[in-house]
């Protein structure tokens, strides 16, 4: 185990599927080569364990299997973070451990699941996870999922924590990567967590992007944030605009079907989603179908 360096934390981080065989079992083979498809790309980083990993759904046998097949797949050539969510605090220290054990370089630092609360105990129990391994951590804000808004102050007193590196922010306001600079100057790495919210993070000072439909079009995914981060205005508009039908996708309820529906129609995963999430069907398939089919039927030419 070695842990990232604060400079790491810049360009585009899957956050990674979990892929599923047939009898529900976590498909460890196609998780390594997914994870080198996504490096082969040009992505910087893998986040697994996520809400789009269905994190939620794996006991910790499967979470730390997972976490040891990333680390062996990859190897040193990008850094491997695990999210780090759980109902309880001892649950989530645990975790973090077993992470490092794992040969993980980094952590994704989530509030707890379903107990919301307020701000001296949302901080004991992020602390606790930071403080449970000398990893470099990210502090991910999902208010609208979790129902815990980590405010700017609140982050900078986070920032007491040598070890805090990063925050993907996924709160839907613009203005919060704005806030962040303006309070922290560059002191953590600040990451867009909203697919369709990319473009403008960047242009407001994010340097990373936790990406959903990297999944499905990697090429694409690592290309438009590299316009975006170099000034390209006019390429990065043009990319985006194509691509905002598919990103929206990582904003919706079902954006784990989503977002797996997208990988089987171009061949770099299955739609197959561990319970309570079911397959789409019906006309809510169909409608995501031809919208996807829309997309990939005017898919820009990539640069060699």
């Amino acid at each position: 185990m070695s842990s990232m360096t604060a400079d790491q934390w810049r360009g585009v981080f899957p956050a990674i599927t979990t892929p599923f065989a047939a009898d529900g079992s976590v498909d460890h083979a196609f998780l390594a080569g997914h994870a080198r498809r996504m490096i082969a790309s040009g992505c910087r980083g893998i986040v697994a364990l996520g809400s789009l990993g269905e994190g939620a759904t794996l006991t910790h046998e499967e979470k730390v299997a997972i976490l040891r097949t990333l680390v062996a797949a990859v190897g040193d050539r990008v850094p491997v973070v695990a999210g780090i969510s759980a109902l309880s605090t001892t649950e989530a220290v645990t975790l973090a451990r077993a992470a490092a054990g794992a040969g993980c370089n980094g952590l994704m630092v989530l509030p707890p699941y379903v107990y919301v609360s307020d701000w001296h105990e949302m901080r004991a129990h992020v602390e606790a996870i930071m403080e449970a391994t000398p990893l470099s951590c990210m502090l991910y804000n999902n208010p609208i999922a979790y129902g815990t808004d980590f405010l700017p102050e609140q982050v900078r007193q986070l920032c007491a924590h040598q070890n805090l590196h990063a925050i993907k922010d996924s709160s839907g306001n613009i203005r919060r990567i704005t806030a962040l600079r303006a309070l922290l100057g560059d002191r953590l790495a600040l990451f867009v967590g909203l697919d369709d919210a990319l473009v403008e993070g960047v242009a407001a000072g994010a340097v990373g992007w936790v990406a959903g439909l990297v999944n499905a079009l990697p090429d694409e995914s690592v290309l438009l944030f590299e316009h975006a981060s170099a000034g390209r205005s006019t390429e990065a508009r043009a990319l985006y605009d194509w691509f905002l039908p598919l990103l929206r996708m990582d904003t919706v309820p079902k954006f784990v079907q989503l977002i797996k529906l997208v990988q089987q129609e171009v061949g770099l995963g299955s739609e197959q989603v561990r319970a309570p999430r079911l397959v789409l069907e019906g006309a809510e398939r169909e409608m995501a179908l031809a919208t996807i089919a829309e997309a990939l039927a005017a898919r820009p030419v990539q640069a060699p």
